[in-house]
Formats: structure tokens, C-alpha cells, sequence
């Protein structure tokens, strides 16, 4: 098995810059949606049943805290280990280890629930993480919040760090 580059994966996939860090390519959207009316009331709008996206993170650069309004199901691909942060509406900070390493507490797939604030980054050692996401009802930009720090770090000033650190 042979391993590609970051450069390379982002020209195969023909990848884009995200607004919270890395690279992503939007792979699949549902060509239904479900009607307004039928959302929780937090969404403001229809969404697409679900969508799917290719991303990548290299080593030094991370995913800053946000939040959608959606469970979110993360899937490893290749690469090394991707550490995820989530903040969940009970304050409490847990670390989730995506990977193949599945002997020492790595997963390859996790889902990050609907609010709660998440931001993720290469472990130690790892060059990059090649990971996809899985979004139902489908992610829109409309439910995405980045995380101001101070705001962040107000509502959870025991995980003051890790914001400071994870926010753009």
C-alpha cells in the first residue's frame, strides 16, 4: 500500500479550503429533502435528507470549535489518528481518537451530536487525517456557528485551553 501526500489527496479530490480549517469535498447531497414543517424548530429552513464530504487535516492545522445543528457521523479513511474535541450541552469535554488503531482506543467512526460544540486536529505524530462526514438532515451553512473564543471560553471557562487554543 502506497501513501499519498496532502497536495496529492487535495488535487485527487479536487478539495477546497474550509472556513474552520482543513479541506473538504462535498461528495454526496441528497436530491430529497425534508419539508420545513417537519424539522425541529431549530432548523430554519428544508434540508436535504443527508450529505456527505471528504476532509482533511495535515499536521499543524486544525478544525476550529463550531457547532451545526445535526448529528454529525465521522468516518476514518487513511492517514493517521484525527483527535476529536467535543464539548457536549453538559460542559463536559470528551477527546475521541479516530483511526485504525483500533487496539489502543481508536475508532473508525464516531458521531458527534446534534449542538454540541467540536473542533478536532492530527493527533501527536500523525502527518495528516483523511476522514469523511456524514450529515442528516443534510449539513447547511445556515446551521453552522463558528465559536468565538471569548464567548466559548465564557460559557466553559474549565475548558479555557483547549478553546483558546482551537479557535480561529
Amino acid at each position: 500500500m502506497f501513501t499519498l501526500s496532502v497536495q496529492q489527496i487535495i488535487q485527487q479530490f479536487e478539495m477546497q479550503p474550509h472556513p474552520e480549517g482543513g479541506y473538504f469535498k462535498e461528495t454526496y447531497r441528497s436530491r430529497e429533502s425534508i419539508a420545513h414543517n417537519a424539522l425541529p424548530s431549530r432548523f430554519a429552513g428544508e434540508r436535504n435528507f443527508s450529505t456527505a464530504i471528504y476532509f482533511l487535516l495535515e499536521q499543524g492545522n486544525f478544525s476550529a470549535f463550531h457547532k451545526i445543528q445535526s448529528d454529525e457521523c465521522w468516518h476514518f479513511y487513511a492517514g493517521d489518528a484525527l483527535n476529536i474535541y467535543v464539548i457536549d450541552i453538559d460542559g463536559i469535554l470528551q477527546t475521541i481518537r479516530l483511526g485504525s488503531d483500533i487496539q489502543n482506543g481508536e475508532v473508525f467512526q464516531y458521531v458527534v451530536p446534534a449542538g454540541c460544540w467540536f473542533a478536532s486536529e492530527p493527533a501527536v505524530g500523525s502527518i495528516y487525517s483523511f476522514v469523511g462526514c456524514t450529515v442528516a438532515p443534510g449539513f447547511d451553512f445556515e446551521d453552522f456557528i463558528l465559536a468565538s473564543a471569548d464567548t466559548l471560553q465564557q460559557l466553559y471557562p474549565q475548558h479555557a485551553g483547549i478553546i483558546r487554543r482551537l479557535c480561529r
